[in-house]
């Protein structure tokens, strides 16, 4: 009785350590991972840079507000602060974008720098991993009419989720390592 209990155990420890073993991400895999992500998050400063243009036509605004939404799991959020009120808004992505399509200013510049990590990638029970970066955003709102000029810089923490993704290619299963982007909080807005 005493060796079949061990002997499951045995089992048992052996199949957790390959399951787990599969599941952990190596050195280089990691660093594949941090830098899809990070361009996901350059890419989605572009976009919010294109999208908040006056200068960008209605048509090609929404085309790139569908591909910005495609860097998104489902239901992430998007905060938006000023230096006017201590309030923070929250808005689904599609609602952030269309938000910032209509602003009221005749000229709007966006620009993200200083993009880091501060979190390295945590494991999750659902199996994910979870990360965060933190970016730099200084907007720049200009009405002509008014002479209202606006500008703030805020600290955005971004969640990351990477999580093992199938595929079909030529009849075969692949699996790759994905990320998406998720709620992205206002952490610090100042003038």
């Amino acid at each position: 009785m005493n060796n079949k209990l061990l002997l499951f155990l045995g089992l048992f420890l052996s199949a957790s350590l390959v399951a787990t073993a599969q599941d952990n991400i190596s050195p280089a895999r990691k660093q594949a991972i941090d830098s899809l992500a990070l361009e996901k998050v350059k890419d989605l400063s572009k976009y919010i840079s294109i999208i908040g243009s006056k200068e960008t036509q209605f048509s090609e605004a929404n085309r790139v507000m569908d591909r910005a939404e495609e860097l998104f799991a489902p239901g992430a959020e998007m905060g938006v602060s000023s230096i006017n009120t201590q309030e923070i808004a929250y808005y689904k992505i599609r609602r952030y974008f269309e938000r910032l399509m209509a602003l009221n200013y005749d000229r709007v510049n966006i620009t993200w720098y200083d993009i880091q990590y501060i979190s390295d990638l945590e494991r999750q029970p659902d199996g994910r991993f979870v990360g965060v970066i933190t970016i730099y955003q200084r907007f720049e709102g200009t009405s002509i009419e008014t002479g209202m000029n606006y500008k703030d810089t805020t600290k955005k923490d971004i969640t990351i989720y990477v999580e093992k993704k199938q595929t079909q290619i030529a009849g075969r299963t692949i699996e790759f390592w994905d990320v998406m982007l998720g709620d992205v909080r206002v952490t610090e807005t100042s003038a």
